[in-house]
């Protein structure tokens, strides 16, 4: 666009990277469970705002709280993400639509309880006093959280990339993918593979919920929102990619956050013609590998 200046578009572009990492740390959960599990888990969006209620419930705009915000709300999703794991274990071999109707039917109940355990309203969450606030970036003020959330999460995302490359549960999981037979002839059950994998989905969710939740509030449709973030992230990135999901997450991020300040008007329909195109350019997605890459 001619004539028009870029710095005003700093601050947008800076909270489009906190957007699309926050969305990768919610979506590699469900990279985790189609890659890996090879299950559809449309209650993933759930663990996400139990982990968003648990941090509007607890935080007192300390650091102690915020700790406990964590453990607590990471415990919860996790347990659920287990308990969804349970119960996709008895339709494993029923298809795709099976599973998504069941998980469906999970996203729903679990989504009726947190409305009546925590009201209608979007509650508000209270971060610590320390990043409260704003710091100078290029110019501009920018949300020390939401600066801060940046590092925390682009650590996450590399801590995740070297679990799953470099460690033996790593490789354990890349080996259930490729042969679960050979995984069975060592001892290890490929189904308590499965479960485990469901709750790491939960517990990464539950992290993002937490440290999410001054950015994307918990509220009603807050789940719907993030299910359906993670699948557009997911399926862009190619499936079973972590790199691709990143990616993915990163432009969506841009395209939310920017598409606001250049083209308001047309926001809302950015993010599925850039999905639209995406896939047909290239349909398998951006990276289309297992979820090792």
């Amino acid at each position: 666009m001619t004539g028009v200046p870029v710095d005003p578009y700093v601050v947008p572009a800076l909270d489009g990277v906190a957007y699309g990492l926050l969305v990768f740390v919610a979506a590699a959960g469900l990279v985790l469970c189609f890659g890996v599990a090879g299950m559809l888990n449309l209650a993933h969006g759930l663990l996400f705002a139990i982990g968003g209620y648990t941090a509007a419930a607890l935080l007192d705009g300390d650091w102690a709280s915020l700790a406990v915000a964590l453990v607590v709300g990471v415990a919860a999703a996790t347990a659920a993400g287990a308990l969804v794991a349970v119960l996709l274990a008895r339709v494993a071999t029923a298809g795709h639509l099976t599973q998504a109707l069941l998980t469906f039917g999970v996203a729903l109940a679990g989504g009726s309880l947190l409305v009546a355990a925590f009201g209608p309203d979007d509650p508000p969450v209270r971060v610590p006093a320390a990043l409260d606030g704003s710091v100078a970036v290029a110019g501009h003020r920018y949300a020390a959280y939401r600066l801060v959330f940046i590092v925390v999460a682009a650590v996450l995302a590399v801590l995740l990339h070297l679990v799953v490359r470099r460690t033996g549960a790593g490789m354990l999981v890349r080996a259930a993918v490729d042969d679960a037979e050979m995984v069975a002839t060592l001892g290890v059950s490929p189904a308590v593979v499965r479960v485990g994998v469901l709750a790491v989905a939960g517990a990464l969710a539950g992290v993002a919920g937490v440290l999410g939740a001054p950015i994307i509030g918990p509220g009603p449709d807050t789940a719907d929102a993030v299910l359906l973030l993670s699948l557009v992230v997911v399926v862009l990135g190619g499936l079973g990619s972590m790199t691709g999901t990143l990616l993915a997450a990163l432009a969506v991020g841009q395209i939310q956050t920017l598409g606001v300040a250049l083209a308001p008007s047309a926001a809302p329909f950015l993010l599925f013609a850039a999905m639209a195109v995406v896939l047909a350019v290239r349909a398998r997605g951006l990276a289309s590998a297992r979820v090792a890459t």
